[in-house]
């Protein structure tokens, strides 16, 4: 029997995934990883709040979640001085950004981005039929003039912008994102990434203003909180903006546990102040093993470090030695930040193991 025919966007999308999760490097290698510094989730665990919490909420599990999320969304507007009515939850960003895409770009649109930034929001702008266009990084850093004047020159429907930045780390304060907010063409909604928010100065934040609704703000508890795996995400926006997401948005995406979870963790502040220390710490000892070793290091306002190995063919050599010694680490995929090897903040542990690899990996590469 044949196959019932695929939509014309979905037959000419190329066969993608956004990621090799370290999973399926392990089962292809037929051993588990000694450290799993490569997706930079937080080593340090989840606030013992939310275990408890998480816990208890699995022996409710029968129960659906509550499809409005409305305990969680309260705490979170609270925690950012806005009203409920201002924010959505989600699995993840990585969820939201195929809402927003699906709610503000027809197929056809031109959307604009950095050319190498967050694979995910390609993944869902080409599943859903716009056109990328990019632009290139600066100095190892989003070049918000080109940027804005490439949103203008495309007339693009939604510009996507991650501060700070994966996969380089960089990251700008509040009147320069201001500028390129001032800057948008009409018609053009700004996607502002601040998944790694918690690892910036507090004043140089973007203050929180929701009458503006070219802006969607995507945030996560997947860094600083540790609940990568439990798949919280949300943003926080124009309220007309929400209402229109909830009619497309999975209701049901942000299971029980997870819902219980993040609400215990935003209240443990002092367990997101000591994850914070503990990265600060975590980042200027790699940025010490990058000037020993002779391999410069990115600035990162994220809970990441991107060392830089000059050429592409030698960071694809310490990659490939690093996960054959057992160290999970990953690399951007285009030029020319593909001469860039990212290692996410590990424990001392992990940074141990990381740094004893390094040196193996230099030692028997080419120079």
């Amino acid at each position: 029997m044949a196959i019932p025919p695929y939509t014309d966007i979905i037959k000419n999308l190329p066969a993608m995934v956004p990621f090799v999760g370290p999973e399926t490097i392990e089962r292809n290698q037929g051993k588990a990883f000694l450290a799993r510094i490569g997706a930079n989730e937080s080593v340090f665990g989840i606030s013992p709040l939310a275990r408890t919490a998480m816990a208890d909420a699995a022996c409710e599990s029968w129960m659906y979640c509550d499809p409005e999320g409305y305990d969680l969304r309260l705490a979170l507007a609270k925690a950012n001085g806005v009203e409920i009515e201002n924010v959505m939850l989600g699995a993840g960003i990585d969820d939201i950004l195929g809402v927003i895409v699906r709610t503000f770009m027809n197929p056809g649109d031109t959307v604009v981005a950095s050319y190498g930034s967050y694979p995910t929001f390609a993944y869902h702008v080409h599943g859903f039929g716009g056109v990328l266009k990019t632009v290139p990084y600066r100095n190892d850093a989003n070049d918000l003039q080109a940027l804005a004047d490439a949103a203008s020159e495309h007339g693009a429907k939604i510009l996507f912008l991650a501060n700070p930045d994966n996969p380089t780390g960089s990251y700008y304060p509040r009147e320069d994102i201001e500028d390129l907010i001032a800057r948008l063409p009409d018609g053009c909604l700004f996607i502002f990434d601040e998944a790694y928010l918690d690892f910036v100065p507090e004043g140089s934040v973007v203050p929180m203003v929701c009458d503006d609704p070219r802006i969607v703000r995507v945030r996560t508890f997947s860094k600083a909180h540790g609940m990568a795996g439990a798949r919280v995400g949300y943003a926080i926006t124009h309220p007309e903006i929400v209402q229109t997401f909830n009619r497309i948005r999975l209701h049901f995406g942000v299971n029980r546990m997870a819902q219980e979870g993040a609400l215990a963790s935003l209240g443990d502040k002092k367990f997101i102040e000591d994850v914070i220390r503990k990265v600060n710490e975590g980042r200027l000892e790699y940025e010490s093993l990058g000037r020993e070793l002779g391999i410069p290091t990115l600035p990162s306002r994220t809970n990441f470090v991107s060392f830089d190995l000059s050429t592409k063919e030698r960071a694809v050599g310490v990659m490939t030695s690093l996960i054959e010694q057992g160290v999970f680490v990953r690399m951007p995929g285009v030029p020319p930040l593909d001469r860039l090897v990212r290692i996410t903040i590990g424990t001392e542990r992990d940074r141990a193991l990381f740094a004893e690899a390094l040196r193996g990996a230099l030692s028997s590469g080419p120079d």
